[in-house]
């Protein structure tokens, strides 16, 4: 256990997480991520890649992520997470994705914020801090759209949507077992929330929609290969 006091960890979230309606309480299967979908292969995390030590540009700081996020910050965190492209239209569906977002870019925050308290490995912190611009863009276009945002009102690790709950809960106990075990939780959540975009991105047209999404695919893509390159320390 750490000794080290870590930032207090206050976001809010609750409703159903995984898009399309997929029921997210069932147990994690071999080759699946944590909400049950197929794990695929980790994508290129492209040309502004330049984490030489395994963390990457969003952990380490860098001058240009050319995949979409912009400049990042040493402790993980969008240097410029405003959302600057003009409104569109979405159908009832995305607007339902659109509000499953929140909920797993703050599964994944309670996640690492949790893990951080518990081990010595920074990328937790950073992560976690990341986690924080990301929901705070999808916060944004909850409010554009007119829509409720589902992770109002519920502090770290507590979700009104029983389903959530589970999903947290499995992976708080998985990852409290040991790093190597919360490193491994981070990698299915990173893969899931890649796969998800990558779902989230076809056939959507709002231009405003598209911008944050991107932007969290290319930081899912970084997070993903710097948990990678933890795990093999």
């Amino acid at each position: 256990m750490k000794t080290t006091t870590r930032r207090a960890a206050v976001l809010v979230a609750a409703g159903a997480l995984g898009l399309g309606g997929l029921a997210v309480a069932a147990p994690a299967l071999a080759g699946a991520n944590p909400f049950g979908h197929p794990m695929v292969a980790a994508s290129n995390p492209g040309p502004g890649w330049r984490g030489g030590d395994g963390t990457g540009p969003d952990i380490n700081g860098g001058p240009d992520m050319r995949t979409g996020m912009g400049a990042m910050a040493r402790d993980g965190s969008c240097l410029d997470p405003a959302v600057t492209a003009a409104k569109g239209t979405l159908t009832e569906q995305q607007k339902t994705t659109l509000a499953a977002m929140a909920n797993e870019e703050k599964l994944a925050h309670d996640l690492y914020t949790a893990f951080a308290a518990r081990f010595d490995a920074a990328l937790f912190d950073r992560l976690a801090t990341a986690e924080t611009q990301h929901l705070t863009a999808v916060r944004t276009l909850l409010d554009r759209y007119g829509l409720t945002d589902p992770t109002a009102g519920k502090p770290a690790g507590q979700f009104s949507d029983p389903a959530v709950q589970a999903t947290y809960d499995r992976l708080l106990a998985q990852g409290q077992a040991g790093q190597t075990a919360a490193l491994q939780i981070g990698r299915q959540v990173e893969q899931t929330d890649i796969n998800d975009l990558r779902a989230a991105l076809d056939g959507l047209t709002a231009p405003d929609v598209q911008q944050v999404y991107n932007r969290l695919l290319a930081a899912s893509q970084q997070h993903l290969t710097a948990f990678q390159r933890w795990s093999t320390r």
